[in-house]
């Protein structure tokens, strides 16, 4: 059987499931897929078929009666099929081979009823009937009605003998529950004809590097979560406080993909259901190519895989020769600064936005050894305000490596510190369980309890009294711990020096 998969045909086998068809395709585990059901199923759980006809398009609701399923089980049979005879009360399109029992009761019909007759009294000229007026009659086949004519009422006085059906069609909405469904279960069994999307694709908007890379912060695990989900858009609010100027605005239509750049929820992603209109506290940072049946049934907390085009071209956290070669398959040059050798860590790329190095194709980098880049710990959990400053100031919340620079150090002072953000530090709440001993290599924040609100430090001797900016118990908050060598990076550090540090393994 063939099955459509993120826009690519393949071949499976009878039965195959959800697991085999996605293999080899971008997806994360756990993500929701989308799965559009092939025409043939969609014929039988569908309500709404549109029918082309020579003079324009009807589209007709059915109800559940025992005939309607007649109806769908002969729907290959009826394109091409024209108006045998019109009259100023039916048009009947015709004829086709039913199993319909003769039934010749006179019933009543309103118009825009559609349903079944039969020629002669047999079953083998079966017509679908639309009536054009409210009327009386007797037909072969009972009452018959198997729906209503509900879009293109306007073409029936117009109806004449000869007039063809086209085509008919069930209706294929995007994200109408009749022919789609959203699952994370791989064992899901497939069948001929349906269409599988595993991921959410973005095609970035080049007239928005700021917005666009923001887009790439927020999927660089390869997924996003749905923190807000809408009837008009589904939101991620996982990267708040991010300073965007206004950049590309105009209408946002369905699919687009805006970040906020001003007021409440400064930084919230939006994807669109519906079109909007223009605001310039929204800049519009891409487009939805592939995927929005997901976007369209996603809950609040999904979480789905998403593919950007083009992907994420920051060399941070690799080698120099790593990241040159990355780099060159982006069609991006890299000039070297700092240590230079292959062996040393990329802590800078500039320029760090991808949309802004693909135009200028090149960026300058900065290397270190791969010692001078220092691994922490961070206790999200405990306090995830402080964490999240943290990560803000230090750049750990946008890329793998960090820095800080050194505010005040001198041998034998039992702590180090390192410029923080003022304003921002002062949102920073007391913890509710203030330490009862500062332990060396301790990572803390000065709370908004003390003047120096935002300043970071590292504790480098054990204390009961003091924490690692000098401040009280109650003063300091504690988010993480410095889990590399202290002497090697206290060794001839000086103020306004700048230390890389790092979570993960490079």
């Amino acid at each position: 059987m063939k099955v459509i998969v993120n826009g690519k045909e393949k071949e499976l086998k009878k039965g195959a499931t959800l697991k085999t068809a996605i293999e080899g395709e971008v997806y994360n585990k756990g993500t929701l897929i989308a799965v559009h059901l092939s025409e043939e199923k969609l014929v039988k759980e569908t309500s709404d078929f549109e029918i082309e006809t020579t003079r324009g398009t009807l589209v007709m609701h059915l109800n559940d009666s025992p005939e309607a399923k007649v109806w769908k089980d002969s729907v290959s049979a009826i394109s091409g099929m024209s108006a045998r005879w019109v009259t100023h009360n039916i048009a009947a399109f015709g004829s086709f081979p039913t199993d319909l029992k003769v039934d010749k009761s006179e019933n009543g019909y309103r118009i825009y009823d559609c349903f079944l007759s039969l020629g002669g009294f047999d079953s083998s000229t079966t017509y679908l009937m639309i009536a054009r007026d409210n009327h009386r009659g007797s037909y072969g086949a009972g009452k018959a009605v198997i729906g209503r004519v509900t879009v293109g009422r306007h073409l029936l006085p117009l109806f004449k003998e000869g007039d063809e059906i086209i085509s008919v069609r069930p209706m294929m909405s995007e994200i109408s529950t009749e022919n789609v469904v959203v699952t994370k279960n791989l064992a899901m069994k497939l069948e001929d004809g349906y269409k599988v999307e595993t991921m959410v694709s973005i095609d970035l908007d080049k007239k928005s590097p700021l917005s666009a890379e923001h887009i790439l912060v927020l999927s660089s695990t390869g997924y996003m979560k749905a923190t807000d989900v809408t009837g008009s858009y589904i939101a991620c609010s996982e990267d708040l406080d991010v300073e965007i100027p206004v950049e590309d605005t105009g209408i946002r239509d369905k699919g687009t993909v805006a970040v906020r750049c001003d007021g409440l929820g400064q930084g919230r992603l939006y994807i669109l259901k519906d079109k909007r209109q223009q605001s310039s506290a929204h800049n519009i940072a891409g487009k939805v190519t592939n995927g929005m049946a997901i976007v369209g049934y996603a809950k609040k907390y999904d979480i789905f895989t998403i593919a950007t085009n083009p992907p994420r071209a920051l060399a941070v956290g690799m080698t120099m020769k790593a990241g040159e070669e990355f780099l060159k398959n982006a069609g991006i040059t890299m000039e070297r600064e700092g240590d230079t050798s292959d062996d040393a860590i990329i802590v800078e790329q500039t320029p760090e936005q991808t949309v802004t190095a693909l135009a200028e194709g090149k960026v300058k980098v900065k290397g270190v050894p791969k010692e001078k880049v220092f691994k922490i710990t961070l206790e999200k959990q405990e306090d995830p305000r402080s964490v999240h400053y943290f990560r803000k100031i230090t750049g750990l919340s946008h890329k793998p490596v960090g820095s800080m620079t050194v505010q005040f150090t001198f041998e034998g002072l039992p702590m180090v510190t390192f410029y923080g953000d003022e304003m921002k530090g002062k949102d920073i709440v007391p913890h509710d369980k203030q330490f009862k001993k500062c332990k060396r290599g301790d990572i803390g924040i000065t709370n908004q309890a003390r003047p120096h609100h935002g300043l970071m430090g590292i504790r480098l001797e054990d204390s009961k009294e003091y924490g690692p900016t000098g401040e009280e118990p109650y003063g300091t908050n504690i988010i993480g711990k410095f889990d590399d060598d202290l002497d090697r990076l206290m060794k001839d550090l000086n103020d306004d020096d700048v230390v890389y540090i790092r979570e993960v393994e490079l």
